[in-house]
């Protein structure tokens, strides 16, 4: 077997053994019990809305939201790839997910988008989900 196409089965194996992919969203708190669950989502989530609402600032107390980045693309520039899609692109973004927890040891979500236009705009919807500067 050439090296090209070895390197290409090791890449494929890689991404598809156990669980696909290279990211996964794992709990940062206890989720084990009944109270546990009532903490993370109702009734006891109403706690922290309000304070945020009373404050906005403490989204970051409260929330994952200042470790945690938004990783955006339509699929058109992908790593020399060209415009392959947003689909084909996914494992590209994964991988920024990876280098930016190993390296930065901050949280990502890759999300894609469906049509070409201007990102840097249509992305400032995102800017309440997100970590941004």
């Amino acid at each position: 077997m050439q090296k090209e196409e070895l390197r290409k089965q090791q890449a494929l194996e890689y991404h598809s053994k156990g669980r696909p992919g290279k990211i996964e969203v794992v709990p940062t708190k206890e989720a084990k019990t009944q109270r546990d669950l009532s903490l993370a989502y109702s009734p006891g989530v109403a706690a922290p809305c309000l304070e945020i609402a009373a404050n906005p600032e403490d989204v970051y107390k409260y929330t994952a939201k200042g470790n945690l980045v938004g990783v955006i693309s339509n699929g058109t520039a992908v790593l020399g790839l060209g415009n392959i899609g947003p689909e084909a692109g996914k494992p590209v973004m994964e991988g920024k997910g990876v280098l930016f927890k190993i390296f930065a040891d901050i949280d990502v979500f890759d999300i894609k988008r469906n049509r070409s236009g201007k990102i840097c705009t249509d992305s400032a919807g995102f800017r309440a989900h997100f970590w941004w500067y």
